[in-house]
């Protein structure tokens, strides 16, 4: 049977565990070779690297910093050199919220929000529009991971959610400009999701019950919840989609100010 991603090679930034993870595995059951990337978990990345090829694709691990344009530059080399181009990438690598109120909030911290969460996508997005016109390519996916929070403002969040927010708006301006190449740029808005992102959550059901209670399907996504999302969007199902943002939140969008 042949997958939803034949033969598509798909770059995913950050699939060393969660949702990256997750949506690797997803899209080698659909026919696609895949980019493992990492910045520090190896081991996260090599098990990820094995299921890829426990459903029978190629897979290539490769470390590399999204804040460092020259890294950036080999993690798309050696996509390239290993697969011969990218068809789909995804922005998923990232950094959580500090925590920290405006008044304490340190440029440095903000700006390694703003480094990880929208710099690392841009250099990314960058690299793989000048890979696709040098191929001559027409056609592709790209889906930047954003949250529900490029909406919903977080108090403490503010490195987090600005740099979220300008995400979304990266992506709106890339579907424009990559329209006439037929390639598809969309947000993919997760909620809630139980990934090492809400660790102490995992770890504590009295805290993952007091989060929960303002969604209102009073639980969070799993990852492969989120794979499966991200599948539509890298898929030809999608091909008439652009400049949108699919939250995946189990209704907490639309919860806002019920008093929940």
């Amino acid at each position: 049977m042949i997958g939803r991603l034949q033969d598509k090679v798909a770059l995913i930034t950050g699939s060393d565990s969660g949702i990256g993870q997750a949506t690797a595995l997803e899209f080698a059951k659909e026919g696609a070779d895949v980019v493992v990337h990492y910045l520090e978990d190896v081991e996260g990345a090599d098990h990820t690297r094995g299921g890829v090829e426990a459903a029978g694709r190629r897979a290539i691990v490769v470390q590399a910093d999204i804040c460092d344009e020259q890294q950036i530059e080999r993690l798309f080399d050696a996509a390239t050199e290993a697969f011969g181009t990218v068809d789909i990438l995804m922005n998923n690598a990232g950094v959580d919220a500090s925590g920290a109120e405006v008044a304490d909030l340190s440029t440095e911290v903000f700006d390694k929000a703003l480094k990880a969460n929208l710099y690392g996508a841009f250099f990314c997005c960058r690299r793989y529009i000048q890979l696709r016109k040098a191929h001559g390519g027409s056609g592709g996916k790209i889906i930047n991971v954003t949250s529900v929070h490029q909406e919903i403002p977080n108090a403490g969040g503010a490195d987090y959610d600005c740099s979220k927010g300008a995400l979304r708006n990266l992506t709106h301006v890339l579907a424009l400009e990559l329209a006439p190449l037929k390639i598809n740029v969309n947000n993919l808005g997760p909620g809630m999701v139980l990934t090492p992102f809400n660790q102490p959550a995992i770890d504590d059901p009295e805290l993952l019950d007091q989060q929960v209670q303002s969604i209102p399907f009073k639980r969070a996504a799993e990852p492969e919840e989120i794979a499966r999302l991200a599948l539509f969007l890298a898929s030809a199902d999608s091909d008439y989609v652009t400049g949108s943002t699919y939250f995946m939140d189990g209704g907490l969008m639309q919860n806002v100010g019920q008093g929940a």
